[in-house]
Order: C-alpha cells, then sequence, then structure tokens
C-alpha cells in the first residue's frame, strides 16, 4: 500500500508551506487529504488504477495528480521544489516541542536561521529578542525544547523501544508471508539506551512485506524503502528499520544485525584465520561454499564455538569463552521467584497491598516484599510507626487469603547524610526485608558518598542496598563512588546490591554488577515497583542481569523463600 507514503509526502508539503506563510486553506487541504488517505481501508493504488481518486473526499484534480505522481516515480516533483526553498535543517526546527511553522519561519526569514544548532546560539546570545513576540520565557522554553530534542534524538529507554518493537513484531508476524521474524540491534542485546529499532524478517516475498511496515497505522513518515530494506519514523518520532532476508540466510543475518559492531569485528577476525569469510548472508569457505547460514547456532558452530546469548555480545570475553566451551547458564526471567522492592498505596505507591501481592501472584512468583518508604522521606509519603504497625496488620490479615505465596514486610529506608538510616533497631529488626537507599545529596563527595554506603551496609539489619548510583534517566546522571570498598564491604556483610529494573533507573550498570560478581557480592533483581504494571519491568533488569554474565546462583530472588530468608541473615 502506498497510503502512508502519499499522506507523508501531503504532511511534508503542509509543513513547508506553513513556513513559508502560505494560503491557510490550501495548507488545510494538504493535512485533511493526509489525514483522508491515512484512514482509508483500501490501497490508494487501487483508487488511481479505477480513475476513482477524486471520489475520496478532498481530492481534486490537482491533488490526485499529485498522487499518481507519487505512485509512479515515489516522488512529488512539487515537493522537491518546496524543499529547495526551504532547508531540511529549517524543518527539522519543528521538532522542538517549543516551535511551531510560524516561529520556524520568522526565526529563518528575519534572522536567517537555518538550523536547530543556529537557533540554539541565537539564543544564547540574545539575537532572538529582537524579534517581535519572542521574550526570556520564550527563550527559555526553546532551549529548554532543545535540550529534550537532542536527549531524545541520542537514545530512548528500554520500555518505550521495547513497546514500539513489540506491536510492530507482532502485527507483522501475522502476515504469511513472514516466516520468522525479531527485532535486533541494541534492543536485542538489552542495552539500557537504544537508538533506533532493528527489526529483521524473513520472508520470500520482501515487496509485500515492506509494503506492509510502511503502511502500519503507527508511521507518521516513511524515511526510506526498498525490497530490502525499509524504515519508517513512528508517530512517537522512533525510528525502525526492517530488513528483509531470505529465510536460508537468517541466521546469518541475524547474528550480523544484532552486533555488536566490536563482536562481529572479532567474529569476522576469527573466520579469517580459520580460512573462511562470514557475512550477513552466512559462513563460506575459501571456494565460496556456504558452511552455515540458517540459523545461529550453526553460525556460531562453523567457526568452533558455542552458542553466544545475544546479551553478551560486546567483544568482553565471550568470544574466547564459547571456544573453551565456559560460557555462564545466563539468568532467564523464569529462574525469578519474586520481587523483593515494591511500594503500595501506604507511600508514594498507586495500587494496595492486596492488588500488589496478586498481581505478583499472577507472575508466578512465590513472594513479594512490599517495601513502603521510611518516616525521613516525607515527599513520598514516608511510614512512621503507627502507619507501619496499619500496614503490617493488613498485611499478615491478605496473607490468610493467599495460598502458595506470602508477602514480606519490608522498608525502602533513608540513608542519611553521615550513612545512618531511618527506625530504631526494634523496628528494624521487625521487618522480613530491609532496603536501604539514598535519595538526597547526591552532590557530595565520592568518599562521602561511599562512606554513607559503606555505613549502610555495616547495618546489621540493612539487607539490600538499592539503586546504588542513584541514576535516574535523562535527568540524573550515576553519582561518582568506590566500588571497591563498596564491594569489599557488602561481600565481608553479606548485604546484597540491588540491579534496579525499572527502565530509567537500570542501577547497577551491566559493568558495575559483573564486577560485583566477581567479588562475590550476593546481588538482587528488583524493579521497585510503583504500580502493578511495574512488575513486569523484572525483564529489564534480568537483561541487564545477563549482559554481566549473571547465572542463577548470583541472584538472590532466585531463591525459595526458606532459602532467601536464611541468605539475607548476617
Amino acid at each position: 500500500m502506498k497510503n502512508q507514503e502519499v499522506s507523508a509526502i501531503f504532511r511534508g508539503i503542509a509543513e513547508l508551506l506553513e513556513i513559508k506563510g502560505d494560503n491557510p486553506f490550501r495548507i488545510r487541504a494538504y493535512l485533511r487529504a493526509a489525514e483522508t488517505i491515512e484512514g482509508l481501508e483500501k490501497d490508494i493504488q487501487d483508487y488511481a488504477a479505477g480513475e476513482r481518486l477524486e471520489e475520496i473526499p478532498g481530492i481534486g484534480v490537482d491533488l490526485a495528480n499529485k498522487i499518481k505522481e507519487i505512485i509512479a516515480t515515489g516522488k512529488c516533483k512539487y515537493y522537491e521544489e518546496l524543499k529547495k526553498l526551504v532547508p531540511d535543517t529549517v524543518v527539522s526546527m519543528l521538532e522542538i516541542p517549543s516551535v511551531g511553522p510560524k516561529t520556524a519561519n520568522l526565526f529563518f526569514k528575519e534572522l536567517k536561521i537555518r538550523s536547530v544548532d543556529e537557533l540554539k546560539n541565537a539564543a544564547k546570545s540574545g539575537r532572538l529578542l529582537t524579534l517581535p513576540g519572542i521574550k526570556q520565557k520564550t527563550i527559555e522554553n526553546i532551549l529548554k525544547g532543545i535540550e529534550l530534542l537532542k536527549k531524545g534524538k541520542e537514545r530512548m529507554d528500554l520500555l518505550t523501544a521495547t513497546t514500539v518493537a513489540e506491536v510492530i513484531v507482532l502485527e507483522l508476524r501475522r502476515l504469511r508471508d513472514v516466516q520468522i521474524i525479531s527485532a535486533a540491534g541494541s534492543l536485542r542485546r538489552m542495552k539500557e539506551r537504544v537508538r533506533d529499532i532493528d527489526i529483521l524478517a524473513a520472508t520470500k516475498n520482501p515487496k509485500k512485506v515492506s509494503d506492509a511496515f510502511i503502511n502500519l497505522p503507527h508511521v507518521k513518515r516513511v524515511l526510506a524503502c526498498g525490497e530490502t530494506k525499509s524504515s519508517i519514523l513512528t508517530k512517537d518520532d522512533v525510528q525502525v528499520d526492517l530488513r528483509v532476508i531470505d529465510p536460508k540466510s537468517y541466521g546469518a543475518a541475524l547474528v550480523y544485525f544484532t552486533g555488536s559492531k566490536n563482536h562481529n569485528i572479532a567474529l569476522r577476525s576469527r573466520a579469517i584465520k580459520m580460512g573462511c569469510k562470514i557475512n550477513e548472508y552466512g559462513v563460506f569457505n575459501k571456494k565460496g561454499l556456504c558452511l552455515a547460514s540458517k540459523t545461529e547456532e550453526e553460525v556460531y558452530r562453523s567457526l568452533r564455538l558455542d552458542l553466544i546469548e545475544p546479551e553478551m555480545r560486546e567483544d568482553t570475553g565471550e568470544i574466547e569463552a564459547a571456544s573453551k566451551h565456559i560460557l555462564p547458564k545466563l539468568i532467564e526471567i523464569k529462574d525469578i521467584l519474586g520481587d523483593l522492592h515494591a511500594h503500595t498505596s501506604y507511600s508514594d505507591g498507586k495500587d494496595t497491598v492486596e492488588a500488589m501481592s496478586q498481581a505478583a501472584a499472577s507472575l508466578g512468583y512465590d513472594y513479594i516484599c512490599l517495601t513502603d518508604h521510611s518516616v525521613s522521606l516525607k515527599v513520598a509519603n514516608g511510614l512512621d510507626t503507627a502507619r507501619l504497625k496499619k500496614k503490617r496488620h493488613e498485611l499478615e490479615s491478605v496473607n490468610k487469603k493467599l495460598k502458595n505465596f506470602r508477602i514480606l514486610f519490608g522498608s525502602e529506608v533513608e540513608i542519611d547524610s553521615d550513612g545512618y538510616i531511618d527506625y530504631k533497631n526494634d523496628i528494624l529488626s521487625g521487618f522480613d526485608v530491609v532496603i536501604a537507599a539514598i535519595h538526597s545529596g547526591f552532590k557530595q563527595s565520592r568518599k562521602q558518598l561511599t562512606k554513607r554506603i559503606v555505613r549502610a551496609c555495616q547495618n546489621k539489619h540493612v539487607h539490600i542496598i538499592a539503586h546504588p548510583t542513584g541514576k535516574l534517566w535523562p535527568t540524573r546522571e550515576p553519582y561518582d563512588v568506590d566500588f571497591k570498598e563498596i564491594f569489599k564491604v557488602a561481600r565481608e556483610t553479606n548485604t546484597a546490591l540491588e540491579i534496579n529494573a525499572h527502565p530509567y533507573r537500570l542501577d547497577l550498570s551491566d559493568t558495575a554488577s559483573r564486577l560485583a560478581k566477581e567479588n562475590k557480592v550476593p546481588l538482587a533483581i528488583n524493579t521497585d515497583s510503583h504500580a502493578t504494571s511495574h512488575l513486569a519491568y523484572m525483564k529489564f533488569g534480568v537483561g541487564l542481569a545477563r549482559r554481566a554474565w549473571l547465572e542463577k546462583d548470583d541472584v538472590l530472588n532466585t531463591l525459595e523463600l526458606d532459602a532467601l530468608l536464611k541468605a539475607i541473615k548476617k
């Protein structure tokens, strides 16, 4: 279907006309036509073939001729001429949240500003204040918008990327022509941040699959369209690239397009030493005979390697381990038996004790620890002793209703600026699990922050340190701590460090988690849920753990309940 392609061009024409200050009725005509074409159930090519384009509401002779031109050539001469008058870089300014077509036109005409970078410089230098209607607050909003645009373009979080990819993969999988389909690239490797989404589909009918892809209802703009590669921008401004592959080469292509770049380079180097060649089509000997291509397992086997899981493909020792058959058996989501960090409506959570416990049980867990904030964190409605008693009473009541499931009584207690924690020892001793966390004083020195965490580890009632570096994407970078010292004390005191699975945290990092494992520090993967829906974030934490080469035995909450409670004792 060409519907999305035609619609995207008409929207582009409307944008350019608006920047030029053209007739508003003309602009609206193109926008209405774009919306109408997007909503058509039939392929617009069918209308064109039957000379019925003018039957479509809002399509007259002029627009009908442009549609025919786009169908025939993939381009529109009028659109190409407009783009010469208004540079693409000016159009890119429309992506800034606080900049509309009229404002972009004003900047272009009056100050000859032709790009986002030029606009940023003009805003900082004060040149924009010379324009009518532009005030200091406007400039502040523009600069904030530019920073948001920059961050959004550079990377997206795993939740956003996964959600978009799952929807598109699900829709394309419904096509009979699609034999196998998977996300690839950094998303498949579960990188913390993803630039764009790569999807790989095996098919014998590449054109049909590519056409279906560019005409999905989520498409805002078609960036490229071909039989082997197509690229779209979704309505949420996420770039998605689709590559269609012959089924016989799918395994080799999946290895190649999953990456990482360094992993692929290392594979090529190994292949060359073996007198072979590896690319997206397969592994070939000197005579050009294909040795392997259909599955990833046979591709690795042809290089005398065990199958390397996608999350490990970063050229950090995985190829040597695969050649020696000593790859770890990575942790899987099915190994997780419970979540040890979750909040309820008693503090800053959305859902009740019963709702959170039922949601956890529905995931197949054996237990959940409800760790509402302690009294010092007023902003999160931290619990005083009276509300703690009320919560415990409710928790015990709900526990009586549940079968083969247990709610643990816990707390996320504050680590103050000196490393001391909330609640007295008699209260702390009553919790099943105590998680300690820093929520303030992030600008302290490396030495001070390390001291706070070390002192919390040394408290005999603390079992886990939550989100150990305090990072919160995209607003807060991780604070600097001495992991060597923290690992030493955590190991000595049997204090676990948390891998926080929330997609805006993912803290510890994969690198730090792997070092923690090497230093024999216990780890726990938790979601830090503030609603029942957040419990599903566990998959992101497990993905990070797999990137860190963690196995089931490295993670506390893979243990059965009695074994868990025994393991956290100091």
